[in-house]
């Protein structure tokens, strides 16, 4: 992931396949708020955001673990 430390002491995460696996990271973590019972948004909920994006069906638990998958696989091309 190509994060960035800019003189103002701000962090950008720059590149396409950076934002987009940072957004996959931050869709994960939100699904497990939401299994804690927290709320992110007013809007869809993270996992509905996930299962569509994907076309993935199943429980939380098993979508989280599939999301969990491809975030490392992601992870592992872009390090590649």
């Amino acid at each position: 992931m190509s994060i960035e430390v800019l003189k103002s002491g701000s962090v950008a995460i720059t590149g396409k396949e950076s934002i987009a696996l940072y957004r996959l990271l931050t869709l994960l973590q939100g699904c497990q708020l939401e299994a804690k019972g927290l709320r992110l948004s007013r809007g869809r909920s993270c996992l509905s955001i996930v299962k569509k994006e994907f076309g993935w069906r199943g429980n939380r638990a098993k979508i989280m673990a599939l999301l969990a998958e491809e975030i490392e696989m992601r992870s592992r091309e872009e390090r590649a």
